[in-house]
């Protein structure tokens, strides 16, 4: 069984977390310098986020398959959720395929130490947005 019921359930969740990293300069200054634009295509339920880095301001966008992305990650949505609480490490997770990378892998990797804040953030933005059972890790 699924860990989010539907789409729009993980979207909420996920959606919303990604526009409060995009509001966080400490976390969205660094990963606009990288200039990158990185889709996360998830399944289980599917959903597609679309982080715009290339501009002066974070752009967060909801399936969007059609704008070129430089790296594509897909993974399960359950993955996603527990990365999210820094309980993933991404290099094992590439080794054995639970999250899958198109693109330069290296300059995703050095956008970890920019995320790094986001790992605390997480269970207190669940509780503060009303979705704490999902606080399970």
């Amino acid at each position: 069984m699924a860990l989010f019921k539907d789409a729009e359930t993980f979207e909420k969740v996920l959606g919303g977390f990604f526009r409060l990293m995009a509001d966080t300069p400490v976390i969205a200054d660094k990963l606009l310098a990288s200039k990158m634009i990185i889709r996360f295509k998830y399944s289980d339920p599917d959903l597609a986020i679309l982080a715009d880095c290339s501009g002066d301001k974070m752009k967060i966008v909801i399936n969007d398959h059609d704008t070129k992305a430089l790296v594509e990650m897909s993974m399960s949505a359950e993955i996603a959720h527990k990365f999210w609480f820094g309980k993933v490490n991404l290099t094992m997770a590439l080794t054995r395929r639970q999250m899958v990378a198109k693109g330069p892998i290296p300059k995703v990797l050095k956008l970890l130490p920019a995320i790094k804040p986001s790992y605390a953030m997480y269970p207190k933005y669940l509780d503060e947005n009303g979705f704490s059972e999902y606080n399970i890790w």
